[in-house]
């Protein structure tokens, strides 16, 4: 067990970190308390305290996209817009814009000297304080900047100090960008091995501390959509952040529980008791799902109780074509089990399989396309609305937006020119089996 202290006030930053800290011990091993010039390893808000001290002015230092990563003391001294930075951890949109038009960004990643911006005024606030800004640097890369807010220019001294500071603040970020890969590299590692199987899965299940315990396996992906796909940077990073809140969700649910984002995928594997389903899985993925937000559609696979290591490669499987199901599926659902979507699935495999084999629609199918084709009618998507109706001519005459004898002379004429018994069932489920599989159909077909 163990007992966190907060004074009153503390940033929710400083619990965060605290969190992390606790949630990674045992999974790579505690290491010795580091300090980097005096101050501790890693944290910034000790660093931005000391460098507000340095140059008598509250400070902040960000991250490129203009995050928040740390702040100081006596931001009460600075300006309503410095509150509302504080309050968000992120420079409002409002006024990036117009550090973006006056040229600060790039005159930052430009020099390593101090900045002067001028205050800006945006009809909320009035017109904020001066700003003296510097950038971050690891060698040639810029890794965030480094922002005081005040009415009095710098001294040489103050200059030389701000510049300084932004050196100490980059192996303060090294150190932590660093500690966070290797973690992360380490329980990516681990859980791959565990979930492909083979010689070192038992040892990786070992040294995540799951070894001989019945395993639940839940997997949460993003469907790319709106125009970004799965190499868009945004979509990239909100990935990432998906794969954060679940591992930091699971960690919550049950502390022995680890994550890790694999090829895309945020698995999290935990363990369970002896007589538990996947209808845990299920609570547990419409919790998670309840609490973050659908902007590039979140989902949830559920694999089976794994037992063992072949299992648990089985599970991951089940993961794997549950995902990809829900991935493309339409409506409101966004979580399952292979058991659920076990159709779906052997549909989508027969037709990477007919793809891959570059099978195209055969016999009455193809006859009717062809006449499609060479007439300009529509018989192929008579067929369909027909078969996806269950054969009741006056519904699908209805969603054709046709009268039901048009309906049925269409229905004849397509039997007709594709030589297709509809009244012999196999003729009629191959019919529907190539219509699924091989044959591309408007989501939204014209009456």
């Amino acid at each position: 067990m163990v007992l966190l202290g907060l004074r009153r006030g503390a940033p929710w930053a400083h619990l965060a970190a605290m969190l992390r800290s606790l949630l990674a011990e045992g999974e790579v091993g505690v290491a010795e308390s580091e300090s980097l010039l005096g101050l501790p390893s890693g944290d910034l808000f000790a660093v931005a305290n000391a460098i507000a001290a340095l140059i008598d002015a509250p400070i902040t230092i960000e991250d490129l996209s203009s995050r928040v990563l740390a702040f100081s003391g006596r931001q009460e001294e600075a300006d309503a817009p410095r509150v509302e930075v504080i309050l968000g951890r992120q420079v409002p949109e409002r006024y990036t814009q117009v550090l973006t038009e006056r040229g600060v960004f790039r005159e930052l990643i430009r020099t390593d000297q101090p900045v002067r911006i001028d205050p800006i005024g945006d009809g909320r606030h009035g017109y904020s304080m001066p700003r003296w800004a510097v950038s971050v640097r690891a060698g040639d890369e810029v890794l965030g900047s480094i922002w005081a807010a005040t009415r009095q220019d710098l001294t040489e001294e103050r200059a030389a100090a701000l510049r300084d500071a932004a050196k100490l603040v980059a192996l303060h970020l090294m150190r932590l960008r660093a500690g966070t890969d290797v973690q992360r590299r380490l329980r990516v590692d681990l859980l791959s091995s565990a979930l492909e199987g083979g010689a070192g899965a038992r040892s990786a299940l070992e040294r995540l501390g799951l070894a001989g315990q019945p395993l639940l396996l839940l997997g949460a992906a993003l469907a790319p959509g709106g125009g970004s796909g799965a190499d868009d940077p945004a979509f990239v990073q909100e990935r990432q952040r998906l794969g954060d809140a679940f591992a930091v969700y699971l960690h919550a649910v049950q502390p022995r529980s680890t994550t890790a984002l694999v090829g895309g995928i945020a698995y999290g594997l935990l363990p369970t008791a002896p007589g538990d389903t996947e209808t845990r899985g299920q609570r547990l993925a419409a919790d998670f799902l309840d609490r973050v937000g659908d902007r590039y559609r979140p989902v949830v696979g559920i694999g089976p109780v794994a037992r063992d290591i072949s299992e648990l490669v089985h599970a991951r499987a089940c993961v794997d074509r549950t995902l990809r199901v829900l991935a493309q599926a339409r409506g409101d659902r966004r979580t399952a089990r292979i058991d659920d979507v076990h159709v779906e699935s052997l549909l989508l495999e027969l037709r990477d399989l007919a793809a891959a084999r570059g099978d195209g629609p055969t016999g009455g199918i193809r006859k009717l396309i062809e006449y499609d084709r060479r007439h300009g009618t529509r018989l192929v998507d008579t067929l369909a609305t027909w078969l996806d109706h269950y054969g009741d001519v006056a519904a699908a005459a209805q969603s054709s937006y046709v009268h039901p004898n048009t309906f049925r002379y269409r229905l004849r004429r397509l039997a007709e020119v594709g030589d297709i018994n509809l009244r012999d069932p196999d003729e009629r489920f191959a019919a529907m089996l190539q219509l699924r599989l091989l044959v591309s159909r408007p989501e939204n077909p014209p009456a």
